[in-house]
């Protein structure tokens, strides 16, 4: 992800779908995605997906605190793992890695990055909510062999070079290199579909979903909208979102009974720009809250591809009935046990759990006192 946030009325093209499409900031009609042919197998995906789904577990009773039940890993661990070469992208630093049973995970690193404990959060949050979610687990540390002394810069030189001696310098396969701040990542599974590589989904394409197809209903692909919105999810270029078909949904001829759409990358929200308590507390959730309008221009990047919506009445009660079941004490262990409290460059304020889970609140009042929302008008 890019730290830099242009403004205005300028044309940008990279974060759209990655595919160097046009959008002017001011909004305009859907583009069409370059390579893709109409009535793709992508295009009957994104028609018939599901978005949410009530959660198994009661949100009341979610564990917000620790890693997903069952989960090997542990915020008290120090995770052994090999360096594996592969190409990463992005800008947080990451690299892959091999565990004693073979699989290989995806660790970020960094402590001054705020992205991990950012995306530590959003991703517990939307699981506990019924959101799909990639799993993010925090450890103590990760315990590379292999590593080189800095991974990810020596595997971006890896890709622009192909010099191996030189950008794995250092490194030896006896050797060990400790990384005290690390999350580890493991993403939803289930078989990606696209049209062309990296291509995800923007925000402006949810109107494609369609409930008489099978696809998401009007409520939930609108609480879906008004929960990007909530965390200040403003770096939603298509890649950063994915489609995709879960284990034991493949069709023989090559579709999928039961598409998913989430979002993913999720290290630049509780702002703007990251992870910034000020910011996200005084930041609106509505550009109209009589109308029910939302709008992500005043963000970075100017919305990028949020278009400007209308949530219905249905999409708000929905994500607000969600939202009001979670506990002062459960919003708490959110915030503590994503390490965002100790993130290394907090300020004072944002160093005290209280301040976050009443900015977390404020936010949750202005969906409650909004409306109630017309349901009329272009999704």
């Amino acid at each position: 992800m890019s730290n830099e946030a242009p403004r205005g009325n300028l044309v940008r093209s990279r974060w759209l779908t990655g595919l160097a499409l046009s959008v002017s900031l001011t909004g305009c009609a859907s583009p069409p995605v370059a390579g893709a042919p109409e009535g793709s197998a992508r295009d009957a995906a994104l028609a018939a997906a599901d978005v949410w789904e009530a959660p198994e577990i009661p949100i009341s009773a979610a564990n917000l605190r620790e890693n997903s039940p069952g989960s090997p890993f542990s915020p008290e661990v120090d995770l052994d793992c090999r360096f594996k070469v592969r190409a990463v992208g992005g800008t947080t630093p990451k690299f892959y890695c091999e565990l004693p049973n073979g699989e290989v995970v995806k660790v970020k690193y960094g402590g001054g990055n705020p992205e991990l404990p950012a995306e530590v959060a959003a991703t517990r949050l939307l699981t506990a909510l019924g959101f799909w979610s990639d799993r993010m687990f925090v450890v103590r540390s990760v315990r590379c062999a292999g590593c080189p002394p800095f991974p990810f810069k020596a595997l971006r030189c890896q890709a622009r070079t192909g010099l191996d001696s030189i950008c794995f310098a250092g490194s030896a396969d006896d050797e060990v290199v400790t990384f005290p701040f690390a999350v580890v990542e493991r993403r939803l599974d289930g078989r990606v579909i696209e049209a062309v590589e990296d291509q995800g989904w923007a925000w402006y394409e949810l109107g494609a979903i369609d409930a008489s197809r099978g696809g998401a209903s009007r409520a939930e692909v609108d609480a879906l909208r008004l929960m990007a919105v909530f965390l200040a999810h403003w770096d939603n270029k298509g890649p950063n979102q994915r489609l995709i078909c879960p284990p034991g949904a493949d069709r023989p001829d090559g579709g999928c009974d039961r598409p998913l759409a989430l979002m993913q990358d999720l290290g630049a929200t509780f702002g703007p720009t990251k992870l910034d308590l000020h910011n996200w507390r005084e930041g609106r959730i509505w550009k109209d809250a009589r109308t029910c309008l939302v709008s992500m221009e005043h963000l970075p990047w100017g919305g990028a591809t949020f278009t400007e919506s209308r949530i219905s009445e249905a999409g708000r009660v929905l994500l607000l009935g969600l939202l009001e079941q979670l506990s002062d004490a459960q919003l708490r262990d959110l915030f503590e046990g994503s390490r965002v409290l100790t993130h290394t460059q907090l300020t004072v304020e944002s160093a005290n759990v209280a301040e976050w889970v009443h900015a977390f609140q404020g936010r949750v009042r202005q969906i409650r006192e909004a409306g109630p929302c017309t349901t009329s008008g272009s999704p």
